[in-house]
């Protein structure tokens, strides 16, 4: 069995799914930390005695387990290490593949204060599209166990937009890390991550909702009849007609066609064409 000396001095080898996260984030301590411990000139961070982070290692398997038990689905390829087969400098170690889809496994573990799916999704993102760039997946499921006993799994599709960036920003990281030369915060705004709707909500207690769906359920009808209206005015505008009014409407016909209307103030007058 390969000691944790060695797979740390591998790890020096390339950029990991892990690693994505602080090239792509905004704290430029952890960066230059990052940029040395692949140059050999620091000793990885001893993590042994972060609870958060060993926890996170205890439950993987349970995570795993529950996952499939919840899905019906097989992860494979259980910590497979994976190399982009153009890009050799970026590597993914993987929690697993789900043998039905192809999709990118990942098991986390985070506190249930001020958690969201959001959140986590944009925590995550970076590492999620590396090994989707890295494993040519097009889909990656984010299974998280929370501190309050809450399991929570999410679909997260490959963003092309995003994957470029993160390849820009690791492209120049690597370029520091054989040169040298000092990397710098890339500064790089990814998009929102898109999560896919999965949940159902119960918003009774919201009064706002409620408000707003008395007046939705109240002028519902209103705005059927509106439509019908609109579309049956559209239909009475003949062909070759710019502009038609009448009792207090006017339609104009656009350059493209496209028919609009407006109230026009005052008593109600005879319908009136205009060629």
């Amino acid at each position: 069995m390969k000691s944790n000396r060695w797979k740390e001095a591998h790890r020096r080898e390339f950029i990991g799914g892990s690693d994505a996260r602080i090239i792509m984030g905004d704290d430029e301590a952890a960066l230059l930390r990052l940029w040395k411990e692949k140059r050999g000139e620091l000793e990885p961070e001893d993590l042994s005695g972060e609870l958060l982070v060993q926890l996170g290692t205890v439950t993987e398997n349970l995570n795993r387990h529950w996952y499939e038990k919840n899905t019906g689905q097989i992860v494979r390829d259980v910590q497979r290490q994976v190399f982009h087969p153009v890009h050799r400098w970026m590597a993914a170690t993987l929690d697993g593949h789900v043998a039905e889809t192809g999709a990118v496994f990942e098991a986390k573990f985070m506190l249930p204060w001020n958690f969201s799916e959001e959140g986590a999704a944009e925590k995550h993102m970076a590492q999620l599209q590396h090994n989707m760039w890295v494993t040519a997946c097009r889909a990656a499921v984010l299974s998280i166990i929370t501190g309050g006993g809450k399991w929570v799994e999410m679909t997260i599709p490959a963003d092309p937009l995003y994957q470029h960036l993160l390849l820009t920003a690791e492209r120049k990281f690597w370029r520091c890390v054989q040169s040298g030369e000092t990397p710098r915060l890339f500064g790089i705004e990814p998009p929102r991550p898109r999560v896919e709707a999965v949940r159902t909500i119960d918003m009774s207690s919201s009064n706002a909702w409620a408000e707003f769906a008395n007046l939705y359920r109240m002028t519902r009808s209103a705005a059927l009849d509106h439509d019908r209206a609109k579309t049956e005015l559209k239909a009475l505008v003949p062909q070759d007609a710019k502009e038609a009014c009448g009792h207090g409407v006017r339609a104009r016909r656009s350059k493209a066609g496209a028919i609009s209307f407006e109230v026009v103030d005052g008593e109600a007058h005879d319908a009136v064409l205009q060629r």
